[in-house]
C-alpha cells in the first residue's frame, strides 16, 4: 500500500468514527468563544453599541438631575465633623460651599474685561504691600500696583478645527497674585471653554484661595468667555491700610 491510500483510509476511517467531526465542532466553539470575546472587550462592536445606549439614557439624566438636596445633606454632615475643628479646615468647609453654587447662580458667560475686574479686586485684597510706599495724602494708603491681562494665542495647524490660548494676569509687584487661564474652542464658535484645574481631592480645598475658587466654578459649570479684548493695563490700590508710626 502507497502513502496516499495510507492516508485516505486514515482519513476514511477518522470521518467514519466522528473524530473528524468532533475536532470541527471543538474549533467551531472555540472560535466562536473568540469572537464573542472580541465583540464584548473593551473595544468590541457590542461594548461599544451598550455604551452607546447607556450614554444616551444615563447622560441626559445625570446632567438634568438636582443634586442640590445632597449637597445640603452633605453640607450639614461636614458642618458637624468641621465645627470644633482647626481654622485650616473651616477654610476648607467654606470653600467647598463657594464650590457649589445654587443654579441660578451659574453664570452662562463671562466677558474677560469682567473677568479681569474679578482678579483686580482679588488683588486688591490680596497684594503684598511690604515693599511699597506709603502715600500721605487725606489719609495714609499705599501707592497703587501695575496689573494688566494678555490673551496669548498657541499655534495650530490651519487644517485643524480646533484653537487653544492662554489668558495671563500679571501684577508687576507681587508674582503671587499672577494667574494663567487656559482657554479653548472650536474655530467656528465665538465663545471659549475655560480649563482650570487646581486640584483633585477634597483635602486641597483649604488652600485655594476666592479667585482659585471662582474659576473652578466657572470651569466645572462649563461658562464660556467671551474675549472682548486682547489685552488690558491698570492700576490697582491695596485694600489693606498702612500701620500707624509714632515718631
Amino acid at each position: 500500500m502507497n502513502l496516499e491510500s495510507s492516508i485516505k483510509d486514515i482519513v476514511t476511517k477518522k470521518l467514519e468514527d466522528g473524530t473528524v467531526e468532533q475536532i470541527v465542532e471543538e474549533q467551531f466553539v472555540k472560535g466562536v468563544n473568540k469572537s464573542l470575546e472580541s465583540l464584548f472587550s473593551s473595544y468590541g462592536d457590542v461594548t461599544q453599541l451598550i455604551e452607546k445606549q447607556l450614554k444616551s439614557v444615563i447622560l441626559p439624566y445625570l446632567e438634568n438631575f438636582d443634586y442640590s438636596r445632597y449637597i445640603i445633606k452633605l453640607d450639614g454632615v461636614l458642618t458637624e465633623v468641621l465645627k470644633t475643628s482647626s481654622l485650616e479646615n473651616k477654610k476648607m468647609l467654606e470653600n467647598f460651599k463657594e464650590l457649589m453654587p445654587a443654579k441660578d447662580e451659574i453664570e452662562k458667560t463671562i466677558k474677560v474685561t469682567d473677568l479681569f475686574e474679578l482678579w483686580m479686586n482679588y488683588v486688591a485684597n490680596n497684594v503684598e504691600t511690604d515693599d511699597l510706599e506709603v502715600c500721605f495724602d487725606d489719609e495714609p494708603t499705599y501707592e497703587n500696583v501695575e496689573v494688566r491681562f494678555e490673551v496669548i494665542y498657541d499655534e495650530s495647524p490651519s487644517w485643524s478645527s480646533f484653537e487653544h490660548a492662554r489668558v495671563i494676569f500679571e501684577c508687576e509687584h507681587d508674582e503671587d497674585m499672577n494667574v494663567e487661564i487656559k482657554i479653548s474652542r472650536w474655530k467656528e464658535k465665538e465663545k471659549w471653554d475655560i480649563d482650570y484645574k487646581a486640584i483633585h481631592n477634597i483635602s486641597s480645598l483649604r488652600y485655594l484661595d476666592e479667585f482659585e475658587i471662582l474659576l473652578m466654578k466657572l470651569t466645572q459649570n462649563s461658562t464660556k468667555l467671551i474675549l472682548d479684548s486682547d489685552a488690558e493695563s491698570d492700576s490697582v490700590e491695596p485694600e489693606k491700610e498702612p500701620e500707624p508710626t509714632f515718631s
